[in-house]
């Protein structure tokens, strides 16, 4: 059957390196030299800003350069739905993906570029046994099926990484770079990243990080103090970790910065005077720093000294009953229904963020056994959240090296004690779990399986901890697994003519469902996995109504023109408009019925742009 009549849902994931050349040419049109960029020409537009020079700071390795393409190289790889692992698959916002978070970026580009309020990983720490496998540079898709054993070749589990091998910091390197390039896209412009490390690779991460969110946009670098006890065995026992913390954007963040901390401290309020605005406690107007900062000098209610305010701001304040005598001196009325709305600025020491050992223990009262070494505990977490989503309270949350899935927990629980409604998205490769472990004995041959168990268990308990929840807490979440696309000719390294002929029969893989191929189509659209999708059937033709109707797929064997008709009927019905939609190519009975109902599209004001085959 021909294509002439219709264009293509695009194969890959979001092409950035294009995307980024688009953004180029629209910038300076001028070094475009018949369609390809005149970088000599650029050089001159930017002129002192380019550095051209033999020696100049820069931080490298081997492999870098492949690194960055790496996270620019398209992928046809989809999400699958599994409803057997979901939860609540009909009315969740949560997703859990199972496979290899470099694919798992690309895929999600399109659908979540910008949509991200924050971040949080813990990502190997390259300690000699926690590096999970090195990247294929040239299919990063197959060398996840060997290593999850899902491939015919023999995969394998998890690959040290010791410093004999002479690529100790390089291996690390590769395989973060790209994943940090591609999870900045995905960051809303007031969004942040928080990426837990050690000292093993802090220095290296946080040049890298410099490097790939702008050096100006880190906030801070925190320090958790991890553990309570002393190692005897060290010179200087090390209980604290890193976490970097950087902003999308530090000047939208540093705006709202004052809508960025923690729960206020609401002690100590009271009423002595029956103020009609209600509780209060005072508040220094001293001016600390003196004549050095700026502070005037003079006499006020008989205190002599340094303030923070003009002497006739001083009067207005008094003249409204807000400023008292004490023992103190003078000071300011500050009331609770002011600290109420306020933020609690947070200092880049976490000494109360909780312990591993801590975590250690909770994790095994919920699970039953020890499941999972050194997860991060939930306390943590839930600060980061308090941190920056206290404003944003339907914020979306992503880890790309979710473990045991603590995010999961720590976005429940917030949501539990504020109302709120934020949504996680968490990925995790597969990893087998050792025999060794009690974790295997409890059942366990996955990590994911290990999350999974732990995210309902987590939710249950939250549940039942919290009887009087004024609003239905989402405790569900939706399982996606990495697999390659539901289209033979998107898998495909080659077309011939025989071939092409065979899929013009049969374009779908043999697995694939119809919940599959829908996913896939609404991931290379860029509509986000939990979008409403609604099934109509007309004769034995599947209408998938998407997004409220911004998308419809048509599928079937044996399909005719009366589907465009229903379709049409719901535009005009529900004055739908910028409606897309997407006809199954190899279906149709004829050519005729397909170019019927493009016509009846068409005259129905669905435009031919806005009709794609696949």
């Amino acid at each position: 059957m021909t294509n002439e009549r219709t264009n293509e849902v695009v194969s890959n994931s979001l092409d950035i390196a294009k995307q980024n050349i688009e953004k180029l040419k629209k910038l300076f049109p001028e070094v475009l030299s018949e369609n390809k960029i005149d970088f000599d020409k650029l050089r001159l537009i930017l002129g002192d800003e380019i550095e051209i020079g033999p020696e100049r700071y820069n931080f490298t390795w081997n492999g870098k350069k492949q690194a960055i393409r790496l996270a620019q190289q398209p992928t046809t790889a989809t999400l699958k739905p599994n409803k057997n692992k979901s939860k609540d698959w009909a009315t969740t916002k949560n997703i859990y993906i199972e496979g290899d978070n470099l694919e798992v970026l690309k895929i999600l580009q399109k659908s979540y570029a910008g949509k991200i309020k924050l971040i949080y990983i813990d990502p190997p720490y390259n300690t000699g046994n926690d590096f999970v496998y090195q990247d294929d540079f040239s299919n990063s898709l197959d060398n996840y099926l060997k290593i999850t054993n899902q491939s015919d070749e023999t995969g394998k589990k998890r690959s040290t990484n010791i410093e004999t091998n002479g690529r100790y910091h390089t291996d690390w390197l590769n395989m973060m770079y790209p994943r940090l390039r591609l999870a900045r896209n995905l960051l809303s412009n007031d969004g942040v990243i928080f990426i837990s490390i050690d000292d093993n690779e802090q220095g290296n991460l946080r040049k890298m990080c410099d490097e790939i969110f702008g050096e100006k946009n880190l906030i801070t670098q925190i320090v958790h103090k991890a553990r309570a006890s002393v190692s005897n065995d060290k010179i200087i026992s090390q209980n604290h970790n890193f976490i970097l913390l950087y902003a999308k954007d530090i000047d939208i963040i540093f705006k709202k910065r004052f809508e960025i901390g923690l729960d206020p401290i609401l002690e100590g309020f009271s009423n002595p005077d029956n103020d009609y605005r209600g509780d209060w406690k005072g508040t220094p107007v001293d001016g600390p720093g003196g004549a050095k900062k700026g502070n005037p000098y003079y006499n006020f209610m008989g205190v002599e000294g340094y303030f923070r305010y003009s002497k006739e701001t001083m009067q207005k304040l008094y003249n409204d009953n807000l400023i008292i005598k004490t023992e103190k001196g003078l000071q300011r009325k500050y009331f609770i229904s002011d600290a109420k709305k306020s933020r609690k600025t947070d200092t880049s020491w976490w000494e109360d963020g909780g312990y591993t050992t801590n975590a250690t223990r909770s994790l095994i009262k919920l699970m039953g056994n020890k499941t999972f070494d050194t997860p991060k505990p939930v306390k943590l977490i839930e600060r980061m959240l308090k941190l920056f989503t206290n404003n944003d309270k339907s914020a979306l949350v992503l880890d790309f090296f979710s473990g045991s899935a603590t995010t999961a927990e720590a976005v429940m629980k917030i949501n539990a004690e504020d109302a709120g409604s934020r949504k996680y998205i968490l990925v995790q490769l597969p990893e087998i779990i050792s025999e060794k472990t009690d974790a295997f004995s409890s059942g366990f041959r996955k990590i994911t399986e290990i999350a999974e168990e732990r995210i309902h268990r987590a939710g249950e308990k939250i549940i039942s901890a919290n009887p009087n929840l004024t609003k239905k807490l989402d405790i569900g979440f939706k399982v996606f697994e990495l697999e390659k696309s539901n289209l033979k000719k998107w898998n495909m390294e080659s077309k011939d003519l025989v071939t092409m002929i065979n899929l013009i029969q049969d374009n779908l893989e043999p697995d694939s469902t119809e919940d599959d191929l829908i996913y896939e189509i609404m991931l290379k659209q860029g509509l986000e996995l939990t979008l409403p999708i609604k099934k109509i059937m007309v004769d034995k033709t599947s209408i998938y109504k998407i997004a409220y109707g911004s998308l419809f797929v048509v599928l079937g064997k044996n399909i005719t023109s009366d589907f465009a008709k229903e379709i049409i009927k719901f535009v005009k019905n529900e004055e739908l408009e910028n409606v897309t939609v997407v006809l199954q190519d190899t279906g149709f009975i004829n050519d005729s019925e397909k170019l019927n109902a493009i016509e009846i599209l068409n005259n129905g004001g669905i435009e031919y742009n806005d009709i794609l085959s696949i």
